[in-house]
């Protein structure tokens, strides 16, 4: 059922982004903590350089080495640079390096106006000491520790994206049985819908036919047969009711799947439908004091069943209709679009408002809670079933409306 399987996929995907965000935050603080104790061993080794000179790795065994891990790695050296900026001397070390880059990383030293720095380019990190002479200068080579956490920064996004596919499964799992209480709600509800509609039935054919009996007997009194007529009148109205929750019982069971649910799809002319509809409601319009004006493209075919598509169209015509204010045009159009048929219904009538526009199409739902069901010939459910049964054609059904335009019903199949 789509309903139920767009819920089971926002479960999967709500899961899924709460696990992955947390799955995230864990990776992401594991990167910091691990470059912040990286950064925090090269500052240590710079600030003994300039202290000695030359940093000295600690003996293999000996308690000096806690703490102290890559330490032997990044190797050191030092700078003497005059206050005019001249290299005085430089220590003794087995770092190699370019004698071009030792002087654009000492230039970028002296010119900085902070004590420490980084020159990721080159994978070397700085620190610098006023001197009597000018400025000693210490270099350490990061590269070790940058490509040691280049790996971690890819071997943690490796993680996080198969992780995610793997939640995403399990979500799926979790949400089939999260759900399920609420897709067994859903059933029992429909089908007790359809049940009570079909025993309503049989009482209310017996009602209707003895009160037109009653109605034609010469035995009841014109004061009595007025009641008769109203009950007449209501029962009538009930099987209405009946009907459009049955009709709105066999859609939702074809959008389930349900075995013989759905009338066989057929090769439906979907333009002769719609000159029909617009046809037949002509002189409502009339009566309701406008007109209907219909530009359907010839030869639009769709795969559907023709009384359920017929029962759509002559449902937002009504609606159209009943709504369009007097010496006004409703509007029909039939498009074809791609593979699919595009059909517009337009009305001038006032804007409806943005909140009720998201309800058009819920059941026993009215824009204005005023007006009776005297007023507006129906219960509401109208909109619903037109939608029940353009999702079961799978197609999309929905609505706009602006002071400009006025209300355009849009169905696309």
């Amino acid at each position: 059922m789509p309903m139920l399987e767009k819920l089971k996929r926002e479960f999967a995907l709500i899961a899924l982004g709460l696990s992955g965000g947390v799955l995230l935050l864990a990776l992401l603080l594991s990167l910091v903590t691990n470059w912040s104790t990286q950064t925090s061993i090269t500052q240590s080794l710079l600030r003994q350089s300039l202290q000695d000179g030359v940093a000295v790795s600690p003996k293999m065994g000996s308690k000096d080495r806690e703490g102290s891990v890559g330490a032997d790695s990044m190797l050191t050296i030092t700078v003497d640079v005059s206050s005019g900026g001249v290299m005085l001397s430089r220590s003794d070390s087995p770092v190699a390096i370019d004698e071009d880059d030792l002087r654009e990383v000492v230039q970028q030293a002296v010119a900085s106006p902070d004590e420490q720095g980084f020159d990721f380019g080159r994978h070397i990190a700085w620190a610098t000491k006023k001197t009597a002479y000018g400025m000693r200068i210490a270099l350490c080579d990061t590269f070790s520790r940058d490509k040691a956490m280049s790996k971690q920064a890819l071997s943690s996004a490796s993680i996080l994206i198969v992780s995610l596919v793997v939640l995403y499964g399990v979500s799926r799992k979790f949400a089939g049985w999260a759900i399920r209480p609420v897709a067994e709600a859903w059933d029992t509800q429909r089908r007790f819908i359809s049940d009570a509609s079909h025993e309503l039935k049989t009482p209310l054919a017996v009602i209707l036919a003895n009160t037109q009996i009653l109605q034609k007997s010469t035995s009841v009194s014109e004061e009595d047969r007025r009641w008769v007529t109203s009950t007449t009148d209501e029962a009538g109205h009930m099987k209405g009711l009946v009907e459009d929750l049955l009709t709105l019982a066999r859609a939702d069971e074809a959008k389930a799947g349900s075995v013989g649910a759905a009338a066989p799809l057929v090769d439906v002319d979907l333009t002769g439908i719609v000159e029909e509809a617009a046809l037949e409601f002509d002189p409502v319009a009339f009566e309701r004091g406008c007109e209907i004006e219909c530009d359907a493209v010839q030869g639009v075919c769709v795969r559907g069943d023709r009384a359920q598509l017929a029962r759509v169209a002559s449902t937002l015509l009504d609606n159209a209709t009943k709504y369009a204010p007097k010496g006004t045009t409703v509007g029909v159009k039939l498009a074809r679009e791609g593979k699919h048929a595009h059909l517009t219904v337009n009305n001038g009538g006032p804007a409806i408002e943005a909140e009720d526009v998201k309800h058009l199409f819920d059941r026993f739902y009215r824009t204005d809670k005023a007006r009776s069901r005297e007023e507006t010939g129906g219960f509401g459910l109208g909109l619903a079933i037109a939608k029940s049964i353009v999702e079961a054609h799978g197609g999309k059904i929905w609505a706009e409306s602006t002071d400009a335009d006025g209300t355009t019903f849009h169905v696309v199949i």
